[in-house]
């Protein structure tokens, strides 16, 4: 029986002995256990840390300074728009205060005229056809506002020098909306050629002439004003930039000072029908058409009588255009003067209007 207790007593000893081995050997150890840190590890996580800390600051920043900025351009653009719609306020006021001259003295002209009995408009000219019956004579006026120089031309008949057409086949041809015959013409071997100084598209269709007689040249320049008078030289010509235009007799109206009518021509016809062509201060052109039923100087207007009706007018230059039977007033495509030859004659030149 001892035996067999040490037996057991010495096969729990062997068994336990690793377990008590390391038991003394933890027994024996310091009592305090250090930990070493290599503080280096953590260097870029702190270096991470504070970029990171930096580009929010920076961030925070940005986003201070976008919102100032958006701000201030909300501001501005307020401002902007604001000074906008108040210079668009003083332009329009501008505008109209600047317009309120040319209303008034449009009024005032037009008060002398009548009522219109037809109108024309569109963004290249205005046309205002007006009746007249003064008492010794039968006419129509037209007031003419070109708003492009372009809406006005002279066309050669048949577009040929010596050649002759009326005035209605012309504005037909060349679809204008209204025409009036323009200089005087001779005619030679079967030819109508147009007397004197003649321009047609800023070039000379015969040469220059020197005003001779009581000649003189009217047409239009390149900037659609009427020009007009007795030239002596091409210098003095040239210098006005002719566009086009066309020579008769006499001058009526010049620099708003009635211009004295060669004898002549005051009783060569005494009355006829009559064309003249003239122009208010503000570069409104007025045409007058007298009706007359034939040429013998018993029907008709004298030049007296237009003359003293366009200075009562206001017009500041005015000039007689060929009459008698070739006098032509072209309006929408109708004939709107009664022509004393009973038909329409074919004349050298015509002054067109373009709508």
């Amino acid at each position: 029986m001892t035996m067999r207790v040490k037996t057991v007593n010495r096969f729990f000893l062997l068994a336990l002995a690793p377990f008590i081995g390391l038991l003394i050997v933890l027994l024996l150890q310091p009592k305090q256990l250090t930990v070493s840190l290599d503080l280096d590890t953590y260097k870029p996580q702190t270096t991470l840390t504070a970029q990171s800390t930096s580009i929010m600051n920076g961030l925070d920043q940005a986003e201070k300074v976008a919102t100032q900025t958006s701000t201030s351009i909300e501001k501005t653009t307020r401002l902007y728009n604001q000074t906008t719609t108040a210079m668009s306020s003083i332009v329009q006021t501008a505008t109209v205060q600047a317009a309120k001259p040319e209303q008034i003295y449009n009024k005032r002209i037009t008060s002398k005229l009548g009522a219109a009995a037809e109108r024309v408009n569109s963004d290249r000219i205005q046309i205002e056809l007006f009746r007249l019956n003064p008492g010794m004579y039968k006419a129509y006026a037209m007031k003419i506002k070109l708003l492009d120089p372009d809406a006005m031309k002279m066309t050669l008949g048949k577009d040929t020098f010596g050649g002759a057409e009326t005035t209605l086949t012309a504005t037909q041809r060349y679809g204008a909306i209204a025409g009036i015959n323009a200089g005087g013409f001779a005619d030679s071997g079967g030819k109508r050629y147009p007397l004197s100084t003649t321009v047609l598209d800023g070039k000379y269709v015969n040469g220059f002439q020197a005003t001779f007689k009581d000649l003189f040249f009217v047409g239009l320049n390149r900037s659609g004003q009427l020009i007009g008078g007795k030239f002596n030289s091409q210098a003095n010509l040239d210098a006005l930039s002719p566009s086009f235009g066309a020579s008769f007799v006499p001058v009526l109206i010049k620099n708003g000072q009635k211009v004295a009518i060669p004898a002549k021509w005051q009783k060569t016809p005494l009355r006829a029908p009559r064309t003249v062509i003239g122009k208010y201060k503000d570069d409104q052109l007025i045409i007058i058409a007298a009706d007359g039923y034939n040429e013998n100087g018993s029907s008709g207007a004298t030049l007296k009588e237009l003359q003293d009706k366009l200075y009562k007018m206001g017009v500041v230059d005015a000039y007689n255009l060929d009459g008698g039977g070739s006098t032509s007033l072209i309006l929408n495509g109708r004939v709107v003067n009664h022509p004393s030859d009973g038909n329409l004659r074919p004349v050298a030149t015509n002054f067109l209007f373009f709508k």
